[in-house]
């Protein structure tokens, strides 16, 4: 839904059309509930701060996407999270905790790295195409399909074990 004329209205339409997507991401991202709440917040005043000057309002789903992660980012630097090497062949990610099926998934994605969660969680809840997550994450789409496959990879290696869990109880 953009903006037809950058006006009050306009902003209201925006922030009801996209605030639940924003924060399924912002969940995603951060696994906490009430940073999620405070990303989102954050990433619409600093939206409507520069509201005006929006060039491309058919792009207001990607611009508000970048401003969260950015906003994440600044958050994240000044707790000093240390960072994950991006060439890593075999990603290993702990088994999680056995519950249920949808919470294991979750908890399965909760445990990739940053630099793999966020380009399969701006496929599968954006909906962004490969090229269009390369502009977000301002990297090439060979990248992107690299994480996308390798988060797919570390994903099917460590759910057949918790079929496997399910299926002794």
């Amino acid at each position: 839904m953009p903006p037809a004329s950058n006006g009050n209205g306009d902003f209201e339409r925006t922030v009801r059309a996209y605030s639940a997507d924003l924060y399924r991401y912002a969940y995603w991202l951060c696994g906490d509930r009430f940073v999620a709440e405070d990303l989102v917040q954050e990433v619409f005043a600093r939206a409507w701060k520069s509201w005006a000057g929006l060039r491309e309002p058919g792009l207001v789903k990607p611009w508000l996407i970048a401003i969260l992660r950015n906003e994440r980012a600044r958050m994240f630097a000044r707790k000093q999270v240390s960072v994950v090497d991006e060439d890593v062949c075999e990603l290993e990610i702990p088994a999680p905790s056995p519950v249920g099926d949808t919470l294991e998934v979750e908890q399965l994605i909760g445990l990739l790295p940053p630099v793999y969660r966020e380009p399969l969680l701006l496929q599968i809840l954006g909906g962004f195409s490969c090229s269009e997550i390369a502009g977000m994450l301002d990297t090439s789409e060979g990248a992107v399909m690299t994480r996308l496959t390798r988060a797919r990879q570390a994903l099917r290696n460590h759910y057949p074990d918790a079929e496997r869990r399910r299926s002794s109880k």
